[in-house]
């Protein structure tokens, strides 16, 4: 997800509880005001509107969502 407004840590604290309440089956939720990015790993459909007006709601604008498959990598990042 790409993510406009986040400034401090608490900031991405914020962001991603609204994702774990958005999406309850959400694992490795992490944000970064860094990156202006979020993500996360679900095995479940996620529904993009509902995710982007929980994250709107909070005040922080979702500028946009993508989904890639999840793909484990090896020891050290080797496949």
């Amino acid at each position: 997800m790409k993510i406009d407004g986040m400034m401090c840590g608490m900031c991405e604290t914020h962001v991603c509880e609204a994702i774990r309440k958005a999406v309850p089956g959400a694992k490795k939720v992490k944000a970064s005001r860094s990156r202006k990015e979020a993500s996360f790993l679900t095995e479940e459909a996620v529904d993009t509107a509902s995710l982007k007006a929980a994250l709107d709601a909070t005040g922080y604008s979702c500028l946009g969502i993508e989904s890639a498959p999840y793909e484990k990598k090896g020891l050290f990042g080797w496949s």
